[in-house]
């Protein structure tokens, strides 16, 4: 028996960045994200996903993206199944292509947490179910949707205000920059000479952001200070490096100070203490790095109604 080319559907939505959301869109994924926190607290039973599955493959290792999604959905009514590389034939060899048509004829929705975006991608390409970006080291786009729930719920509207990113142009950074373009706020981004941003992203964004090598004069009359890790998931040989190229790019008290007096510190986590953030900045009352992180649950059960039930 033949496949076609493809199984999907015109109607399938994908989530691979941020990107493939507008910014009514992305404003809706946030209220209702908050309205599903308040469901939850509430102990109010909600099962719009009762009997569907989602199928989570982790290339790369993780605490937030895997219990937030499988507690989501369970939470939903459904069921996530956790699949390693030693858990599938892709670690094995099997084309990305053919692993999605099988995956997607069982399961409602997939979640990929790899390295190379352009699996996440392959794996669209031929599903027949959605397919969500739980990482790359391209995107982060998930955590962005709790970053900005994070801010909504301290802030309100983050519009027309400047977030400073500090340390290395990753992954996060990227998606940072596909926040700031849709959400238009103006996005610092200070980096060490070297460890800029991906040219592409800086292109796609340039309207709303600014790149500089000076930390303390880019945090100045900031709203939002985020940090992440110097050397992210893959990069663990190169932390000697640098821990020496970005000795100047650790978020202290000054950094803080120097931003609006209502301006908020996050972190996606984990974190290294006296690295990328000290720890009066991390541990202090600006840092809203717990409830980041538990916003990662409610924003991905938003993210799975919008794309699931609609």
């Amino acid at each position: 028996m033949s496949f076609p080319a493809t199984n999907k559907a015109d109607s399938i939505r994908h989530f691979l960045t941020l990107t493939d959301i507008n910014r009514h869109e992305f404003n809706t994924l946030i209220q209702r994200a908050i309205a599903l926190k308040t469901i939850q607290r509430n102990g109010e039973i909600y099962e719009p996903l009762k009997n569907k599955v989602l199928a989570m493959i982790f290339e790369k290792s993780s605490t937030r993206t895997r219990v937030s999604f499988e507690t989501g959905m369970t939470q939903f009514g459904g069921h996530a199944l956790f699949l390693s590389p030693r858990d599938t034939q892709l670690g094995r060899g099997e084309p990305v292509e053919d692993s999605a048509r099988v995956l997607s004829s069982m399961v409602d929705c997939i979640m990929v947490r790899t390295f190379d975006h352009h699996k996440a991608e392959l794996l669209a390409k031929y599903s027949s179910v959605p397919v969500i970006n739980g990482l790359t080291d391209d995107v982060h786009p998930c955590q962005l949707l709790a970053d900005m729930q994070t801010y909504a719920e301290q802030r309100g509207n983050i519009q027309g205000k400047t977030v400073t990113w500090v340390g290395d142009g990753n992954n996060m950074c990227h998606s940072y920059m596909h926040a700031a373009k849709i959400l238009d706020f103006k996005l610092n981004i200070a980096c060490p000479p070297g460890f800029e941003p991906a040219a592409r992203f800086t292109e796609e964004c340039k309207d709303n952001i600014h790149i500089t090598h000076d930390a303390l004069t880019a945090c100045e009359n900031s709203d939002l200070i985020v940090t992440d890790v110097w050397a992210s998931m893959g990069q663990e040989e190169e932390q000697k490096i640098r821990e020496q190229a970005f000795a100047d790019f650790q978020v202290t008290g000054k950094h803080m100070q120097v931003a609006n007096k209502a301006a908020l510190f996050m972190h996606c986590l984990p974190a290294h203490r006296g690295e990328e953030v000290a720890h009066d900045v991390i541990d202090g009352n600006q840092s809203v790095v717990w409830q980041e992180a538990e916003n990662r649950l409610h924003a991905q059960k938003a993210l799975l109604e919008f794309l699931l039930v609609g």
